[in-house]
């Protein structure tokens, strides 16, 4: 194993990993979907009678032929109530009387293995009056199409921050102001979403690569009126989620809905095609913004109103956008703030957490106008930067918006960055090429970013347990759920340091409602600040056992007793009398902790520099160099964060250059290539990329860390827009939205050299 970085890789490498599709039950039925081939419509009729009679094909049900299935169940996020957002507009299982975004489920075939299900599927007809579409907030706002009879397009607004006095603006020595379109996006993991339901006896057994289990559990419950503990989930290896699945789908209800009914295993994976049509969006917003400064470069306010896209149906995209408006300030002491929301039904799949979650969409809107102020005030963009950072004597620092921000040193970060990529030498080669007319244009950009990890008050803590085996084996079980962070490496470490015993003496469960029976999961970057936490804390409780029992053993108080290398040992003796873990157990029979562990939210930081070269003739933008300095606080594994954040990175040059939904005028995604069509960054695209940290503890968790895993996604954005910007001096920024296609950066860069001709 030692030639493994992680305890994962060998089985994950060597194609030993099981993943949903590899689960192997007697007797289990596919699923396959009969999807809308409209974005929105009045559904006629779905006649299911011919797919019944194909060969293999054990049942095909509609809507209709389920009278007594649930709708598919509202996830709120904690601290924003949003179920006055739902009523009225519930998301349906199976669609009934209309369709709103293209793809939506009509019905399901149920067959012997899954091409038998989709020859029925084949079979299935319906027949759908169209509606006209809206893919986006402008257009949905005009209110002349409502995916909802009588009912506002506008499904919440909310705001952060008191609204900023005209004086101000009036007053301000610059002001400038722009307008952002943060471009949907898909997720797009490795495997896609996965479920298989196992009626055992009076429970039902979930197989599903889903990052909350027990949340999983408890909404299938509450749907099938059953108590939790007749329902059991499982998430064996997982193929990427990055946010993407962590909730109850349509598609969900309907498999655990029928595995009931027929009392037979029945088993969904989506395919990739499938997945580019319905599964959750990301980003998607529209934002209009001012930021007002002295002569001097200090901000005075700062003003932001959001449209965001949430899709046809209020899920947690609903209340998400709010993770906007409470970052809204980034890394700046701004007087006054005020950020508004308006979140707005789109015919389109529904928008939910995506690696970052509402801070990228924060971090691109204030380090773009950042820019903008930069280049309207005739200052260096870093020093504008640096005037304007929360000092690290000013924390914890409260902001206008309500964010309680735990510790930071931006500076620093900042400093490390420029340092890293050379910034001195890649200015003069910046200048030298603008005075060179044969030579393609260079730029430079920049972005600081903060970002909130953990999750919200509510979901703050994580549950776990440490159970000593007599060979002297820890099981440590936790309520999170891998999905390619690395659990299986960093929290047997943990333990195995605070308690002294071999990493390979500690073993970790997860990722099963059974075995832990209660449990948040992993999302908002929480997974060593929050349950990395809990862990620390349980293995000091069996500790505190450990040393308890012994003394009852040799009759001595407690307090006579220590604790090192894996024993207790009797103080009163030098050391000589000594007990393992595993001859405690034996001695005194079986050794159980377990807790509620709760943690304080955090909040990384960083600094990115990109640096590009662009053809404007081509539109063609090329990334020389890019240098991410990250800081999640207290490193538990330095290589695993190293591997976050480039992959985070790699993400965020996928929203900056390449990926970006595009619609027809009938609402239908342009996706008939697949990703041939949706562009990701491939190893081709990837430019050098330099990881970097720096290190300022939270203190909000003992281990002093904070999330890592999205801070790519956050920083690198605007960075590489703000570089375009910068080599073809693009002054307005409406010029470049993402992605930076070569279409747009071409009449970026026409529009630029007409501005400067005059």
């Amino acid at each position: 194993m030692a030639q493994w970085t992680r305890r994962e890789d060998e089985r994950l490498l060597t194609g030993r990993g099981r993943y949903v599709a590899d689960i192997q039950v007697p007797g289990c039925l596919d699923a396959a979907f009969v999807r809308s081939e409209a974005a929105h419509g009045v559904v006629r009729a779905v006649d299911c009678t011919a797919a019944r009679d194909v060969p293999g094909v054990v049942g095909a049900w509609s809507a209709a032929d389920l009278p007594d299935l649930p709708p598919v169940p509202h996830t709120l996020l904690a601290k924003l109530s949003t179920d006055d957002a739902v009523a009225g507009r519930e998301w349906p299982a199976l669609a009934k009387d209309r369709v709103r975004y293209p793809g939506e489920a009509l019905a399901v075939v149920l067959g012997e293995d899954r091409y038998r299900a989709e020859d029925g599927a084949a079979e299935v007809t319906v027949t759908i009056d169209p509606l006209p579409a809206v893919v986006t907030p402008t257009a949905a706002l005009e209110d002349s199409v409502r995916l909802f009879d009588g009912l506002s397009n506008i499904a919440l607004s909310g705001e952060a921050g008191e609204p900023i006095d005209a004086s101000v603006w009036e007053d301000a020595d610059t002001v400038v102001e722009a307008t952002y379109r943060q471009n949907l996006l898909m997720p797009s993991p490795m495997e896609c979403r996965t479920i298989l339901a196992v009626p055992e006896g009076d429970r039902l057994t979930i197989h599903s690569g889903h990052q909350m289990p027990h949340r999983l559990r408890r909404e299938l419950a509450a749907l099938l009126g059953w108590s939790p503990d007749r329902i059991r989930v499982v998430v064996p290896d997982t193929g990427g989620a990055f946010g993407s699945k962590s909730a109850a789908f349509p598609e969900f209800v309907v498999v655990a809905h029928l595995a009931v009914k027929l009392g037979r295993p029945v088993r969904w994976i989506e395919d990739r095609k499938e997945s580019m049509l319905v599964a959750t969006r990301g980003r998607g917003q529209d934002q209009s913004v001012r930021l007002a400064a002295d002569a001097d470069g200090r901000l005075l306010a700062y003003e932001m109103k959001i449209d965001a896209d949430i899709g046809a149906y209020p899920h947690l995209g609903v209340g998400l956008p709010m993770q906007t408006v409470w970052m809204a300030t980034g890394a700046y002491t701004t007087p006054r703030v005020h950020a508004t929301l308006r979140s707005v039904l789109t015919n389109t799949m529904v928008t939910y957490p995506y690696r970052g979650a509402g801070r990228p969409e924060a971090a691109i809107a204030i380090e773009r106008t950042m820019d903008l102020l930069a280049r309207r005030l005739g200052m260096d963009p870093i020093e504008l930067r640096r005037r304007n950072f929360i000092p690290p004597d000013a924390f914890p620092y409260e902001t206008p918006t309500g964010r309680r921000y735990d510790s930071g040193n931006y500076a620093a970060a900042l400093d490390l960055a420029l340092e890293t990529i050379g910034y001195d030498t890649w200015r003069a080669e910046r200048d030298r090429r603008r005075h060179d007319p044969d030579a393609l244009p260079l730029g430079i950009g920049v972005s600081c970013y903060v970002e909130r990890s953990g999750g919200e008050r509510g979901g703050l803590h994580e549950f776990g347990s440490l159970t000593v085996e007599e060979d002297g084996t820890v099981t440590a079980r936790c309520g999170a759920a891998p999905s390619g962070q690395g659990h299986e490496t960093v929290f047997p470490a943990l333990v195995a340091k605070v308690l002294g015993v071999p990493e390979a003496q500690v073993r970790l469960v997860e990722g099963d409602t059974d075995e832990q029976p209660e449990g948040l999961g992993s999302f908002a970057s929480r997974s060593a600040q929050v349950a990395g936490a809990m862990f620390q804390h349980v293995a000091a409780l069996l500790i505190d056992e450990a040393r308890a029992r012994a003394a009852r053993l040799w009759g001595v108080p407690a307090e006579e007793t220590e604790w090192a290398d894996g024993a207790v040992l009797n103080a009163a003796h030098d050391g000589a009398a000594a007990m393992s873990l595993g001859d405690l157990v034996q001695a005194t029979g079986p050794l159980r902790v377990e807790d509620r562990y709760e943690a304080g939210m955090a909040f990384p930081f960083g600094a990115h520099v990109a640096v590009t070269e662009v053809d404007p003739d081509l539109g063609t933008v090329r990334v020389l160099a890019l240098v991410a300095v990250d800081d999640c606080g207290v490193v538990l594994n330095p290589t695993l964060v190293r591997g976050q954040a480039f992959g985070s990175a790699v993400q965020g040059i996928g929203q900056a250059l390449y990926e970006g939904m595009t619609f027809g005028d009938d609402g239908v995604p342009h996706l008939a290539g697949g990703f041939l069509d949706y562009l990701l960054p491939t190893f081709a695209e990837i430019p050098p990329i330099t990881i970097k940290d720096t290190c300022t503890p939270s203190p909000s968790t003992p281990l002093g860390a904070k999330g890592a895993g999205e801070s790519g996604c956050i920083g690198t954005p605007a960075a590489i827009v703000n570089a375009v910007a910068d080599a073809l001096l693009i002054s307005d920024p409406d010029l470049l939205q993402m992605p930076l296609t070569p279409d747009s950066v071409w009449r970026a860069a026409r529009a630029a050299e007409q501005e400067h001709a005059r």
